[in-house]
């Protein structure tokens, strides 16, 4: 799967998951490295960086910006091996119960 498909569908997943999420992409030309994805939601916030396997790449800074906003809330790599995993992390951050 492209990683633009998994961003898209990851997008109405979490907005599905999170009803009245606010879900924006975020635009690497302005900051180098900054996460895909800014999720709002209730009082919190998350960021989440797409990749298309969890053998990816990284872009230089990418490390750096999900270490820094884990630290300030919550950031993560996600993509379709461990999409669940994060999904899971994101409802304990968020409060919101999933269904199995």
């Amino acid at each position: 799967m492209l990683e633009s498909k998994f961003q898209s569908e990851l997008i109405k997943e979490l907005k599905n998951i999170f009803p009245g999420c606010i879900v924006m992409k975020n635009d690497s030309s302005y900051i180098q490295g900054i996460p895909d994805l800014l999720v709002l939601y209730s009082d919190k916030w998350a960021t989440l960086e797409c990749k298309k396997t969890l053998n990816s790449s990284h872009q230089p800074n990418q490390d750096y910006y999900v270490g820094l906003m884990n630290d300030m809330s919550f950031s993560r790599f996600i993509c379709p091996e461990n999409k669940e995993e994060v999904l899971n992390a994101l409802a304990k951050l968020f409060k919101v119960k999933r269904e199995a």
